[in-house]
C-alpha cells in the first residue's frame, strides 16, 4: 500500500499489483479497494489477463484520510484524487473501472480528462444517473447518523446503514461524503464524450436502474445487464468480469 497527496493535502491510499497496461479501479460508496475489488476476485482476474491493477481508496474510505466536512467530498475533488494517483505512478493513460460512486467519478474523468483515459467501465450506475437522486442521498446521510438504527424504516437507507456499520468504516466521514457536491452530466453533455464506455448493471439493481439509457446517452457507449444480480451482488459476478475483460481487451 502506498500514499499520495491530493491537491488539498489529504492522504490518498492506493496499491499497484501486476504489470503491463494499467487499469485504475475506483470502488463504491462505503466500500474500499480491498472490499470492492480484491475480495471479489478482480485483482486476480485482471492480473491473470496480463493487466496492472492500480486500486485506490477514495477519500473517506479504506486507508485514506477521512475528513468530516462535506465540502471536501465534492466529486470534482474526488476525481482529482484519481489523477493524483496516476501521476504518482507516472502513468499518462489508463483504463478506468468504477463501481457505483466510483462509476460516477469515472464519468467525470471521461468528460473532463479524456486525454488520460483509454476505455471506461462503469458498474452499478444506469438510468437513474440521468434523473438525479439528491433528495434520497441526503436521507441516506441522515440515516447513517441516526442514533437509533431501529428507527430507520426505508429499506435502502437500512442497507446503507448496515454496510457503513462494518468494522473500519467511519459513518461520520461517509455521511459527509454522501452530502458532498456531485457533478452529474446531462444526456446532451454525455453525447460529447470521446472515449468508449461500457455500462454494467444487475438486472435487479433498483438503485442504478437499467444500463441501456445511460449507455445510449454516451457517444460510444454499450450496455450489459447481469441477470439475477442487484446493486451489491453484480460487482463480483463472473459475467461482470467476463464482459469487462472482453471490453478492455478490444483493439485500441
Amino acid at each position: 500500500m502506498t500514499y499520495t497527496k491530493s491537491t488539498d493535502g489529504l492522504r490518498i491510499a492506493y496499491e499497484s499489483v501486476g504489470q503491463s497496461e494499467p487499469v485504475l479501479l475506483v470502488h463504491g460508496f462505503a466500500s474500499s479497494r480491498a472490499q470492492n475489488w480484491r475480495a471479489t476476485g478482480w485483482y486476480e482476474a485482471l492480473t491473470g489477463a496480463g493487466r496492472r491493477v492500480i486500486a485506490v481508496d477514495c477519500r473517506g474510505h479504506g486507508e485514506s484520510d477521512k475528513p468530516t466536512d462535506p465540502a471536501l467530498y465534492d466529486y470534482m475533488l474526488m476525481a482529482g484524487d484519481l489523477l493524483a494517483v496516476l501521476d504518482a505512478e507516472g502513468i499518462g493513460r489508463a483504463d478506468v473501472m468504477g463501481y457505483s460512486m466510483g462509476g460516477h467519478l469515472g464519468l467525470i474523468v471521461l468528460m473532463e480528462h479524456p486525454e488520460i483515459l483509454r476505455r471506461l467501465v462503469v458498474g452499478g450506475v444506469g438510468e437513474t444517473y440521468l434523473h438525479g437522486a439528491s433528495r434520497s442521498r441526503f436521507a441516506i446521510a441522515d440515516a447513517l447518523l441516526e442514533p437509533d438504527a431501529s428507527r430507520i424504516i426505508d429499506p435502502v437507507q437500512k442497507s446503507f446503514r448496515a454496510f457503513a456499520n462494518q468494522p473500519g468504516k467511519d459513518r461520520n466521514a461517509l455521511a459527509a461524503c454522501m452530502r458532498g457536491e456531485r457533478k452529474v452530466y446531462s444526456a446532451a453533455e454525455l453525447a460529447l464524450s470521446t472515449r468508449p464506455a461500457l455500462i454494467l448493471c444487475g438486472a435487479n439493481d433498483t438503485i442504478s436502474g437499467p444500463p441501456g439509457p445511460l449507455a445510449a446517452a454516451l457517444h460510444d457507449g454499450r450496455a450489459v445487464t447481469i441477470p439475477g444480480r442487484d446493486h451489491m451482488s453484480a460487482v463480483g459476478d463472473k459475467r461482470t468480469k467476463e464482459a469487462a475483460l472482453a471490453f478492455l481487451a478490444a483493439p485500441k
